[in-house]
C-alpha cells in the first residue's frame, strides 16, 4: 500500500513534513496541558468537584490552545497517512516521547533518571532500525 509520492528510492519531503508537524503540535499540546494543569492545582476530591474543576480549565486560553494543537496534529497525521504506510510513519511518533521528556526536563523541571535515559535511547534505536528496514 505504500503510496509515497516520492520517486522510487527517493525521499518524500512533504510526507515527512506532515510527520514533523504532527510531532510539533502533539508535543506542544502535551507540554502546554501539563504546564497549565500544574498551575491549576490539585484535582479536588469529590466527583462533581473533579468534573467542575476540569470543565473550568476549558476557559483557560492555554488549555484551549493545547486542544487546538491536538486537532491540528490530527490533520497533519491524516495528511501523512496519504503519503506513507502506517508501519513506516507510526514509529516516528515515538519521537514525541523523547521530545516531551527532554522539554519536560528543560522547561517543567521534571527529573531525569538513568531508567528514563536508557528507555529513551532504546526508543531512538528502535526508530532507527524500523526506519531503515
Amino acid at each position: 500500500m505504500n503510496r509515497s509520492l516520492a520517486p522510487p528510492g527517493g525521499f518524500d519531503l512533504l510526507g515527512h513534513l506532515f510527520i514533523a508537524l504532527t510531532l510539533l503540535f502533539t508535543v506542544y499540546g502535551q507540554l502546554v496541558l501539563k504546564w497549565q494543569m500544574g498551575n491549576a492545582g490539585a484535582l479536588p476530591d469529590g466527583a462533581a468537584d473533579k468534573l467542575l474543576f476540569l470543565l473550568r480549565q476549558f476557559l483557560n486560553p492555554w488549555i484551549l490552545s493545547g486542544f487546538v494543537s491536538a486537532f491540528v496534529a490530527s490533520m497533519a497525521w491524516m495528511a501523512a497517512m496519504t503519503r506513507f504506510d502506517l508501519g513506516y510513519a507510526y514509529p516516528f511518533m515515538s519521537l514525541a516521547f523523547v521530545i516531551v521528556m527532554l522539554f519536560g526536563i528543560a522547561f517543567l523541571g521534571e527529573a531525569l533518571s538513568l531508567r528514563k535515559a536508557a528507555g529513551t535511547l532504546l526508543v531512538m534505536a528502535g526508530l532507527v532500525i524500523i526506519a531503515r528496514g
